[in-house]
């Protein structure tokens, strides 16, 4: 390949001194206000599926909202493969960014439209969009960290980053039910557009700032050109997905391999993309980037199972905050919330819901398609008649509150966690950063064990069962996230090689992508887990899997990351 000259950004030299540099704050103001436009759509999203048509929703089954769910998140994961190398190779950073900005902002006005040509336009703008921006913020962190003297603070940075991710996405869901429950579902996802365009004004005021994270290294003699990458990755999975689509049409097989064709399609494309990323790794020829990608593989196919959980808060955790969970409240608490929106009213007023069986799953014609029928809300399926309101009415807390559990506990627990990791190094016992990893997965099956045992506590199928659970289990699963999330980012830009920084970030969001579609997956055969236990016990015993196995590898990556960096 013949090396070319790379445009290097103007830099306003940042003095070196004990602080932070000034563009993490720049970037986590604008990663905070992306993010709130992303979890309020992802907050809502299902909800919104799942919502009679009567109330302006679109009235589908669960298994078709969880599939359609599954494949959004996916696919909104997927597209930084593609992203991370026209940065690396083209575009630059801050361009990618205010690109994947617009497309991010034009995405979710399009959601606010009627119509669902609207929706999957919509749909497609966001992928794209985040396809651009997601791994190339992470990416100018990253570059940015990498000077000598701010080096030792990378991991502390990546961990501030992330409490803006995670104040975005407190704030959206307030913001989404106060919207969806006074002026309806597209007053909800325009407030997640405009959130992105604040972002971006934030951005673009203080390119100078960041200008230090945009500088992309010249190409190397044995690099591998983008057109043989799109050719060896992007067009085998594109042929892949569509064999993996029609795979089920009579002529074939007859029947899907994975639930539903979309699923098939997704699986069937992450393979040339895995290989691919395989590939990368035995044909570097560079022993110290060589170790430095194995480590990274490895990683990132033990925290497969990790955000197959974290994704339930959007698929198997929402069913459970809506349909089984008591959210009625009491009288004071009722008044203190209503000024905020927080509450939705439910009816048990005939209106079209889809018809269940005497297990809540969606019966069908014999074309396949979901039979609505006049009844009441969906909260009332699974509670004796007994105990409906003599009004018809009740008032709920709105579903996607649950969603900023999750958020709310990393803003409070960071600080603590790191505090005392801080602790345990000044006495020479802090863990290296993989069997933190390890740690994080453990906490993670033991938030779905109590989710076992919430549903083993519950007949689901008569009464309701509390809120308190979900709250345990979103304060467990979040000291794993700590432990797991900001260090994954922090762990790709260590061990990645400078040229590919922005595509192994890609690899790393693609870990996402699967996780998201497996959890998806495994949503659409909710109805069918007439004990829900089963449904959690499956993603506890393959977290305890995955955690063992990470201890095991532990000791390996460590060495490697202190081959790299000079720490671990």
């Amino acid at each position: 390949m013949t090396q070319t000259a790379v445009e290097q950004p103007v830099i306003t030299p940042t003095p070196r001194g004990k602080g932070h540099h000034k563009g993490l704050y720049v970037l986590f103001f604008t990663e905070m206000w992306e993010r709130f436009g992303y979890y309020l759509m992802i907050g809502i999203f299902f909800l919104y599926l799942v919502d009679p048509s009567s109330n302006g929703g679109k009235g589908f089954d669960t298994t078709k909202a969880a599939d359609l769910v599954g494949s959004y998140i996916a696919l909104v994961y997927l597209s930084p493969f593609i992203g991370g190398l026209l940065a690396d190779r083209y575009l630059g950073y801050r361009r990618a960014v205010i690109l994947g900005g617009f497309l991010l902002a034009a995405g979710y006005f399009s959601l606010a439209a009627p119509g669902d040509l609207a929706m999957y336009a919509g749909l497609g703008l966001i992928i794209i969009g985040n396809g651009f921006f997601k791994p190339n913020i992470g990416t100018i962190l990253g570059n940015i960290y990498n000077r000598a003297d701010l080096a030792p603070k990378k991991d502390v940075a990546y961990n501030i980053f992330y409490m803006g991710v995670n104040i975005g996405a407190f704030i959206c869901n307030f913001v989404a039910a106060y919207l969806r429950n006074h002026y309806g579902w597209g007053y909800a996802f325009a407030a997640a557009g405009v959130g992105m365009l604040v972002g971006l004004v934030i951005f673009a005021s203080n390119l100078k700032k960041i200008a230090e994270g945009d500088i992309r290294k010249p190409a190397s003699p044995d690099e591998m050109s983008t057109a043989k990458i799109l050719g060896s990755a992007l067009l085998p999975a594109i042929l892949a997905a569509v064999i993996g689509y029609f795979i089920s049409s009579p002529s074939l097989l007859g029947h899907t391999l994975f639930g539903t064709p979309s699923n098939d399609a997704f699986l069937f494309a992450c393979v040339p993309i895995i290989i691919f990323y395989i590939r990368l790794y035995t044909t570097s020829k560079q022993k110290e980037d060589k170790r430095g990608l194995g480590a990274l593989l490895a990683f990132f196919a033990v925290a497969i199972i990790f955000w197959v959980i974290y994704n339930q808060n959007s698929t198997g955790l929402t069913i459970w905050a809506d349909q089984y969970t008591d959210r009625q409240m009491s009288p004071a608490m009722e008044k203190a919330a209503q000024p905020f929106g927080m509450l939705q009213t439910v009816t048990t007023e005939p209106h079209k819901v889809t018809q269940i069986d005497e297990h809540f799953r969606a019966i069908k014609d014999a074309n396949g398609n979901t039979i609505e029928v006049p009844g009441a809300d969906p909260y009332f399926q699974n509670l004796p008649k007994e105990k409906w309101p003599q009004d018809g009415k009740l008032k709920l807390l709105s579903t996607e509150i649950f969603q900023s559990i999750n958020p709310f506990f990393i803003v409070a627990f960071s600080l603590i966690v790191i505090g005392i990791f801080g602790w345990l190094a000044k006495r020479g016992k802090e863990p290296t950063t993989p069997v933190k990893v390890a740690i994080g997965i453990f906490l993670a099956a033991g938030s779905s064990l109590l989710m076992v045992v919430a549903a083993a506590m519950t007949n689901v199928y008569i009464d309701k069962s509390s809120m308190a659970w979900l709250f345990g289990t979103y304060a467990v699963f979040t000291v794993g996230e700590i432990l797991v999330s900001p260090i994954g980012l922090s762990m790709v830009s260590k061990l990645s090689p400078p040229r590919v920084t922005a595509l192994m970030m890609g690899g790393w969001y693609l870990v996402n992508a699967i996780a998201g579609k497996v959890a998806g997956l495994m949503a659409t055969f909710w109805d069918s887990f007439t004990n829900k236990t089963s449904y959690f016990l499956i993603l506890v015993i393959s977290a305890g899997i995955a955690g063992v196995v990470m201890l095991i590898l532990s000791k390996w990556i460590a060495r490697v990351v202190k081959e790299k960096t000079g720490s671990y």
